[in-house]
């Protein structure tokens, strides 16, 4: 991939080329995230695209350039789920045989996802890389065509598109905000901001446990690896030719933690009522933990997928409940008599708390044999109620303490 390159010209083909076969994604301003965050903030959504993600741009540009023989013959890729599912769905309405190579670990939709669309899906192996090794030997023995996620011409010109249309619906926008993976679409956005609006700031954003780009970027040996629930951007390397496209390109790479991209995605859907995955929420997650980053900007976050697990995703929202103090556990400590609790409930229910669970202790409490020990998880309105609800029980004579996420005892 060293000897190719990706021109401007290369990027509108790709737009001309997959016009009609991809969703033009809405790019809309976030008026209470602009609030909350101080920049003003424009979401693109590409988690609307069928596949609810951005890869179906650069699949679908690359299949179109196959020849009809290697239509014929087949194509395979690897992939950790959003790649899989744009090579599967647009393969399928080609009339190209495709074979998907997935990590084990591969959220369940994903997997299920991109059988639905008629690949042959194949797991195998713990990491992304280990999928393309595999992909690669199948690929000698069954002499298949490789559409590479990432490390492609003709995927990075299609990711390209994106920039396009984000700065043709909004030119006033003066920095662009991209989740990075392997490294394709950053790559392609940097070469079409370039040339359209060299001022304009490319910042990338990585998950802290897989900072690859960022690495690479400052000549540093490449040490990724853990769990992350971006595991759409939780690549081991980024590409040849994405690195080289970005050292001429990108302003800086920036990484993010867990806690901010759920965060983010928390965010996304209680405040845009719109789902992201992991990978899809990262770019917001950067506005949240580098305020200043883009304190004043007017910046253009790409939401660049949405096929997250149903019960992860319930997990992440119950999660922020409780990092909000909206889901909160409090012990206290009552007579073991007849009424207590009843009368504990009562100021509860009068301060407007709601009752989600109570556990009565006896035999293990560190009270008096008189006493017992109450656990009540309590759902409220913020920071401020629970102060207020503490107040009141000792107002009322109980003593209640506030358990922390980790108390055990």
């Amino acid at each position: 991939m060293t000897s190719a390159t990706v021109t401007i010209d290369d990027i509108r083909a790709a737009a001309v080329r997959i016009a009609g076969g991809v969703s033009r994604t809405p790019c809309l301003r976030a008026q209470t995230l602009s609030e909350l965050l101080g920049c003003e903030v424009w979401l693109k959504f590409e988690n609307l695209q069928f596949t609810a993600s951005f890869k179906e741009r650069g699949a679908l540009n690359r299949l179109l350039q196959l020849s009809a023989e290697e239509r014929a013959r087949g194509v395979i890729a690897m992939s950790a789920g959003n790649h899989a599912q744009g090579v599967a769905y647009h393969a399928r309405r080609l009339g190209i045989p495709a074979t998907i190579v997935m990590p084990r670990a591969t959220p369940f939709v994903k997997v299920r996802n991109t059988e639905a669309h008629g690949a042959r899906v194949i797991l195998c192996g713990e990491t992304l890389a280990d999928a393309a090794a595999h992909a690669e030997q199948l690929r000698r023995e069954q002499q298949l065509v490789f559409v590479h996620p990432y490390d492609d011409a003709a995927i990075i010109a299609g990711q390209g598109t994106i920039a396009l249309e984000m700065l043709a619906d909004v030119p006033q926008l003066d920095t662009l905000c991209v989740p990075v993976g392997g490294g394709g679409m950053i790559a392609g956005m940097a070469v079409a901001a370039r040339a359209l609006r060299p001022e304009l700031r490319v910042i990338g954003v990585e998950s802290e446990l897989y900072a690859a780009m960022q690495q690479r970027l400052a000549n540093q040996p490449v040490h990724v690896g853990g769990e992350t629930i971006a595991e759409g951007i939780a690549v081991r390397d980024v590409g040849v030719l994405p690195v080289e496209i970005a050292r001429r390109t990108v302003d800086r790479v920036l990484t993010v933690s867990e806690e901010s991209i759920e965060r983010a995605i928390v965010m996304l859907l209680e405040i845009e009522k719109t789902v992201a995955e992991g990978a899809g929420a990262a770019g917001l997650a950067a506005l949240i933990q580098h305020r200043a980053v883009f304190a004043g900007r007017r910046v253009g976050v790409v939401l660049c997928g949405g096929n997250i697990d149903t019960r992860i995703l319930a997990s992440i929202l119950l999660r922020g409940l409780r990092r909000d103090q909206r889901l909160i556990r409090l012990r206290v400590g009552i007579p073991d008599t007849a009424g207590s609790l009843a009368r504990l409930l009562t100021v509860v229910g009068e301060v407007g708390a709601n009752l989600i669970d109570v556990f009565h202790q006896r035999i293990f409490a560190h009270v008096s044999a008189r006493r017992t020990e109450v656990e009540l998880t309590l759902e409220t309105r913020d920071r401020e109620h629970v102060q207020l609800l503490l107040r009141t029980l000792a107002a009322h004579g109980f003593n209640a303490e506030y358990l922390p996420d980790d108390a055990t005892e």
